[in-house]
């Protein structure tokens, strides 16, 4: 077991270099709080590990982060992969997954997530990562500026002040080294940074823990942030019925297989080039004020939220569990990270994104689009997503240079045994009002309806969707129940806001699944995940993996209807017909969507 000099060799084929001066402490250095204890070692892999992780090395000082980001040459790398699925016990086992990686952290932690909270699974989350960085594991956290706008940074600073008194870091073979564990937090792309990009977003959720040890290396990403709202529960551990329905893939290196670098360490560079986006802000603790420690209240209450979130009851048997679930049931994987830096650069996001993906080799968008062309052949297409769009771009003068909504029938209709399912919410099970309208009012019907049924289907005003002219014929009937293409919305008319016994939640998984190849995320596949946020996520191959996605698959699809059926008119005219934001929302779908058409806000959803 060792520790890597791979920083940026993974992605750029050079090394960093080792030009630390070890830490000198005088001859009663026992005396002194910030000296390491006397037979801490001076390991050179470590030291450059450890500046690694706040800067460049010096043959790429002056480069911008996110280009070398752009340029890297990212490997496929063998892997051992399990899915988070959407289920209500998947949801409370990623909670204590995270908790459990954060506490046997014993090097490093890294964390990046476009929504935290401030609530117990947040705080909870934050007391371990104390505690580790006190035990001597280096911490890197980064957050979302607009994400995360109504955390209170004081629960940041009160981490950052845990350094204080910081353990020292432990080489790969278990040696106290001279260098003590840090706290470094970014807050992404900030607001007090000049000038204002607010449109550009970091939406990740990463949690890596020992990166660089391949032999302790533990990786999670996926549509997760951190909020109860995402774990299925409540405060007091009682089933959330509103809860986000998503989905997460946790990854640990394959070992025995000889490569040059392994998932964790690809990761953890990762994670270094975002953290280093010139318009992060770096957040530190004021510290003491007059000798008064500002911090110790705040310590003290993330460490108790901590032990209150393991103590509650629904919660203990997967503590318990997690030792024997980490250890058992792996996929084999082939696996390849991707990311969208170049949105966060390009100034032409709209009106060039086709020819923008050429300049990110590693886009989520742009590996999508040669899979497709690699396996063209391809038999089966399934894609989950909240707010699931169809890209239509057009150039400056308005010309239309791609409608992949045209695409994807052109396919179909190449072959009559291929098939394409998709699952998106619906105006019952949706965050998004904007969103759903683009959806249901654009996505949906370009993909099923002829133009007749088109302009129909647009042109009917508040609550006479369900004339029978309309939806009721044998061609409506026949158009949406297409053969080969099947888009299904999540929520059915047993859900308890219609007084049935079933909470469906809100859909909030991201992944897509070919004959071959597949990915999970944190791309929505909506325009502003193609064209502004920084998003990331994995590739994998693995037919094990791949089965236990479709698992997954069918029950969101239990869960739903098809767009355009009885089923699916009947919930939207009874929830036109009840009271509330809901109700407002499907009455007004189509003044919404016109809104957005017309003033192309659409593309910023």
């Amino acid at each position: 077991m060792r520790f890597s000099l791979l920083f940026l060799v993974v992605f750029l084929h050079a090394c960093a270099t080792t030009d630390i001066p070890a830490n000198q402490c005088p001859a009663d250095r026992q005396a002194l709080e910030n000296c390491p204890p006397l037979d801490a070692v001076d390991d050179p892999e470590l030291n450059a590990w450890y500046d690694a992780r706040t800067r460049l090395p010096p043959k790429f000082e002056g480069r911008d982060s996110l280009e070398l980001g752009i340029e890297a040459q990212i490997p496929v790398q063998n892997a051992r992969a399990k899915l988070l699925g959407s289920s209500e016990v998947e949801a409370i086992r990623s909670l204590t997954v995270k908790i459990h990686m954060v506490e046997n952290a014993r090097h490093s932690i890294d964390a990046s997530y476009y929504i935290f909270q401030d609530d117990l699974a947040g705080r909870a989350l934050l007391g371990a990562m104390c505690e580790a960085v006190q035990r001597g594991v280096d911490l890197r956290l980064m957050v979302d500026s607009i994400g995360s706008v109504t955390l209170d940074k004081t629960w940041l600073r009160a981490l950052h002040s845990c350094q204080i008194g910081a353990g020292f870091v432990r080489n790969s073979t278990g040696e106290v080294t001279n260098r003590r564990a840090r706290v470094q937090i970014f807050i992404f792309n900030a607001l007090s940074k000049s000038p204002i990009t607010a449109n550009r977003r970091s939406h990740d959720k990463l949690l890596v823990v020992d990166g660089f040890v391949p032999e302790r290396a533990i990786v999670i990403t996926g549509g997760r942030n951190v909020s109860l709202s995402y774990f299925g529960i409540l405060e007091d551990g009682s089933p959330n019925p509103d809860t986000y329905n998503d989905a997460e893939i946790l990854l640990r290196p394959e070992l025995g297989v000889e490569k040059e670098s392994t998932v964790g360490e690809v990761a953890e560079v990762y994670f270094t080039l975002l953290s280093l986006y010139k318009n992060n802000k770096y957040l530190r603790s004021k510290q003491f004020l007059t000798g008064t420690d500002l911090y110790l209240d705040r310590r003290k209450a993330l460490s108790r939220s901590l032990s209150e979130l393991k103590s509650l009851e629904s919660l203990k048997p997967h503590f318990e569990a997690m030792p024997d679930y980490l250890e058992t049931e792996w996929r084999e994987a082939d696996v390849r990270l991707a990311h969208e830096f170049a949105n966060l650069s390009n100034e032409t996001v709209v009106t060039e994104a086709v020819a923008n993906l050429t300049n990110n080799p590693n886009s989520i968008m742009y590996l999508l689009e040669h899979s497709r062309e690699d396996n063209r052949n391809r038999s089966e297409s399934r894609v989950v997503s909240p707010y699931l769009f169809l890209a239509r771009y057009y150039d400056k003068e308005g010309n239309l240079l791609l409608d992949e909504a045209e695409r994807v029938l052109e396919w179909l209709a190449e072959d009559p045994s291929r098939s394409y399912e998709m699952i998106t919410n619906s105006v019952l099970t949706s965050d998004n009002v904007p969103a759903q309208a683009i959806v249901d009012m654009d996505m949906a019907p370009r993909m099923l309806l002829d133009d007749d049924h088109k302009e129909g289907w647009l042109a009917h005003a508040e609550g006479s969707e369900l004339s029978a002219e309309l939806v009721g014929s044998e061609t409506w009937a026949n158009l949406v129940n297409h053969p080969q293409l099947k888009i299904y919305e999540t929520g059915r008319l047993d859900d308890a806001y219609f007084g049935g016994d079933k909470h469906y939640g809100k859909l909030h998984s991201k992944y897509l699944l070919g004959d071959e190849v597949g990915f999970i995320g944190t791309a929505n596949f909506d325009y502003r995940s193609r064209l502004f946020n920084n998003e990331m996520g994995f590739f994998f191959e693995s037919p094990e993996l791949a089965q236990d996605l479709i698992e997954d698959f069918e029950l969101l699809k239990s869960e739903s209807y098809h767009w355009g059926t009885p089923e699916w008119l009947d919930m939207r005219r009874q929830l036109m017909e009840g009271k509330g934001l809901k109700a407002g929302a499907v009455r007004n779908q189509r003044k919404v969507f016109n809104v957005l058409r017309k003033t192309k806000l659409e593309y910023l959803f």
